[in-house]
């Protein structure tokens, strides 16, 4: 608590899905103050922008979540925003925190940085070994550019910023526009929707052979604060569950879930991005002590139940 009573924390991104659920455990340590300025408020692609911010807020720990993201439909559609708008954001935050003598920067990658064909699970020292999987490359390689830049200014200004890579993220408060959204809130929706239209299938992309790790957005906050508290270094850090599941199960495990019965239709002309995604954990737990508590099990019937509960509530108003 001591070192959170002392912090003025801004936090990017902190109006977002897992942006909500760091500013409220933020709040719960009592920081002398938690900024997290919605993106109407501050165009992180703009320089001026972002300086104003820095002068407006006058934090002591920047943590990025600001990003630019979707799916692999949004990935293929939109890769020229998506690695414009991530690099300039970050690039430009972290260089102006630098100038503005911020004493810490808390940068937040994505496991789509990591090469297709990275060593299962994938190790922080596999990263360069290799390009990321074609679909979501502008993305992953524009927030790997965070890494490059936390190390290089470690070396030449001492400046201390960290570099954070989180798994697939999911949760309560979870993207769920089918336009944008990731695989477990898109499917989610998906199977929801069959199941009020009375649908006996629904298709899903791929050949369901692609496995995913998947991290609950608590558990992604707790790491973030632990390594903001208690790490300081430019070494990469993986946040991860530890546990790998096919996107075969994945969609019969939110199916049994949601309650849909019907038939699985697998779109073989669409994409399985990453063959497989499992993270080597160690790291965190070694450096900040870091371990995952929400079990797949309890985290998807929370999920769950949470966007049933939300989507009940915006029926009736």
């Amino acid at each position: 608590m001591s070192f959170w009573s002392q912090q003025r924390v801004l936090v990017t991104g902190g109006t977002g899905f897992l942006g909500g659920h760091l500013v409220k455990r933020l709040k719960a340590m009592r920081c002398e103050q938690v900024a997290a300025p919605p993106s109407s408020e501050y165009d992180l692609r703009d320089h001026a922008d972002i300086v104003t911010m820095y002068r407006d807020t006058r934090p002591t720990l920047v943590i990025h979540l600001a990003a630019i993201v979707g799916g692999i439909g949004a990935n293929r559609e939109r890769p020229g925003e998506f690695f414009y708008d991530n690099l300039m954001m970050g690039a430009q935050l972290l260089h102006e925190a630098w100038k503005a003598d911020i004493p810490k920067f808390v940068g937040i990658g994505t496991v789509c940085a990591y090469p297709k064909f990275a060593p299962v699970p994938f190790k922080e020292d596999d990263l360069w070994n290799g390009y990321p999987e074609e679909t979501n490359a502008p993305y992953g390689l524009a927030k790997k550019m965070l890494l490059v830049q936390s190390q290089a200014y470690r070396d030449q200004y001492g400046y201390n910023s960290i570099f954070l890579l989180p798994v697939n993220l999911y949760g309560p408060g979870d993207n769920f526009d089918p336009r944008s959204s990731h695989v477990i809130p898109a499917l989610i929706r998906k199977c929801v929707d069959a199941v009020e239209r009375g649908a006996d299938q629904i298709e899903v992309w791929g050949d369901g052979s692609a496995t995913r790790e998947f991290l609950y957005v608590d558990d992604a906050a707790e790491g973030i604060m632990l390594a903001s508290e208690r790490y300081n270094s430019s070494d990469p850090v993986n946040l991860g569950s530890g546990t790998e599941i096919s996107i075969k199960d994945l969609v019969d495990r939110v199916a049994a879930a949601v309650g849909f019965k019907g038939r699985i239709v697998w779109d073989v002309t669409k994409p399985n991005g990453q063959p497989r995604r499992k993270l080597d954990t160690r790291r965190a737990e070694e450096r900040f002590a870091f371990q995952a508590h929400t079990s797949f099990d309890r985290g998807l019937p929370l999920t769950v139940e949470s966007y049933l509960s939300t989507r009940s509530a915006s029926e009736n108003v």
